[in-house]
């Protein structure tokens, strides 16, 4: 057993002392701005922490090979599985009453840029513990372990099976320079560049300093958490959602294509991407119709103001970021249901987003015009093209695959919540809102409200789906096949 699983558990020893390294993030605040008993939290989690990681590299010293193919599924999942329990351990501590199951549920839609949340009262929340909550998206949007492979080149060959693992899309071999951690480092510091202008922004439109810090944080994790029970209608500033709706915007579109800007020094190879255009375009016409209808229905005050509403949550939830400045579910219902329709593709393939990706929804309509074409004309010769690439055979069946995996999992974790007494509304958007990890949902857990209304039973069902929407599912149903665990 130690020979199987113990060459994994050694690197994930090592991510988890990495990780310990966090929490001095939320300590540094909580030295600032909370009471003494804050520091203690901090300092008592990162310490239980480093003791697991060392614990587990002394177990396991003896155990060392290259990672394979099923080593690297079995890390990303472990990472993501664990994690968040060890994150949840400050918040039981800091917050009173606050159970394991929310707790862990709230970190679980931290560590996926889900933006769900189980607590209300954030305002009163001490300043570390938003900190944390927003930090964990910060980290959680690229990936955790794309960062372990940019600052722990030990993994060797092994971490490319954790990259691919890790990175969304189903393009996955494609590498941007030779060495997989020269790639993560690259697409890091690019990540940091975009957050230290978004927290450069915010400040400057208005934001105090640690709300600009923490809606960084969720904003280019697009997860959507928030220090305000009103999230961005705490503020309700025009200015401070325009910052908003251009971070968002940016961290929708694929951080590999930002590297390649940056390497050709050009913005020329951005433009040419089909899946860019296919985003920008999808975004600019839902603007339109969705500010269309609110100005049909009188939704808002002015036209001006349709706009803006329109523009800050279509671009919100088209991105799977979850920000909301008023209460959506009070328009008339094509728009909500609309937005969280475009929160389940628009985002693009190596963006800190969830969801299908606009990349997987483009192959799949090309395949299905393909089809069509040879419904006429048996025999022409029509491959499936991105660009002026064609698309491998074995491409197209894995976004195939995927899709019958994203609708088969929505129907059951549906029907699992439906079971539970919950009503279809509801169920069915928070499946849809943790599955594509949008973080806002409909009905008894809508903006007004949050997913703390929830049973046990019910908030673990959206925990697994914002398990395996982060993954994408194929790298968490592959652990249900037998042959998977097959020496």
């Amino acid at each position: 057993m130690m020979a199987f699983f113990g060459p994994v558990l050694g690197v994930f020893a090592r991510i988890v002392i990495a990780f310990s390294v966090m929490f001095l993030m939320p300590l540094a605040w909580a030295w600032q701005l909370d009471a003494p008993a804050l520091r203690d939290v901090w300092l008592r989690s990162l310490g239980l922490t480093l003791a697991v990681g060392l614990l587990l590299m002394l177990l396991t010293k003896n155990h060392q090979r290259e990672l394979a193919v099923r080593d690297g599924f079995l890390l990303v999942n472990l990472v993501w599985l664990v994690l968040p329990a060890l994150s949840a351990v400050p918040l039981m501590l800091a917050i009173d009453g606050l159970s394991w199951t929310d707790a862990y549920f709230e970190m679980m839609s931290g560590f996926t840029a889900t933006g769900a949340t189980v607590l209300s009262g954030l305002d009163k929340l001490p300043v570390s513990v938003n900190i944390w909550r927003c930090f964990v998206q910060l980290i959680g949007g690229l990936g955790i372990v794309l960062l372990v492979v940019a600052v722990l080149p030990m993994l060797g060959l092994g971490g490319v099976q954790l990259y691919k693992a890790e990175t969304p899309g189903p393009m996955k071999d494609a590498r941007l320079t030779p060495r997989v951690a020269e790639t993560a480092r690259g697409l890091w510091v690019i990540y940091f560049a975009f957050s230290a202008a978004c927290v450069l922004a915010y400040r400057w439109a208005g934001m105090s300093w640690a709300d600009a810090f923490m809606h960084m944080c969720s904003t280019m994790g697009l997860g959507g958490f928030s220090s305000h029970d009103a999230s961005f209608g705490y503020w309700n500033s025009p200015l401070i959602e325009s910052v908003a709706i251009v971070f968002m915007t940016l961290a929708g579109i694929s951080f590999a294509r930002y590297f390649i800007v940056w390497r050709a020094r050009s913005l020329r190879s951005l433009w040419r991407d089909l899946e860019v255009r296919a985003y920008l375009l999808v975004l600019l016409l839902a603007v339109m119709v969705v500010a269309l209808v609110l100005a049909v229905n009188g939704s808002q005050a002015t036209g001006l103001q349709d706009l803006r509403a329109a523009a800050f949550h279509v671009v919100s939830l088209a991105t799977t970021t979850g920000y909301a400045s008023q209460d959506f579910t009070l328009w008339p219902v094509f728009a909500p249901v609309a937005m969280m329709s475009l929160g389940c593709f628009v985002s693009c393939a190596g963006s800190t987003g969830g969801g299908i990706k606009m990349v997987r929804m483009i192959l799949l309509f090309k395949r299905a015009h393909r089809e069509l074409v040879r419904a006429v004309h048996p025999s022409v010769v029509n491959p499936v093209t991105l660009g002026r690439t064609v698309i491998q055979p074995q491409v197209m069946a894995s976004v195939v695959a995927f899709m019958l995996i994203y609708v088969a999992s929505t129907i059951g974790l549906t029907m699992l919540l439906l079971l539970s007494g919950l009503d279809i509304v509801s169920a069915f958007s928070a499946v849809v809102a943790t599955v594509n990890n949008i973080g806002l949902a409909m009905g008894v857990v809508g903006p007004a409200a949050n997913f703390g209304v929830l049973t046990d039973f019910q908030t673990w069902v959206c925990t697994v789906a914002m398990w395996m929407g982060r993954l994408e599912l194929l790298a968490v149903m592959v652990l249900f096949v037998p042959q998977f665990w097959r020496r």
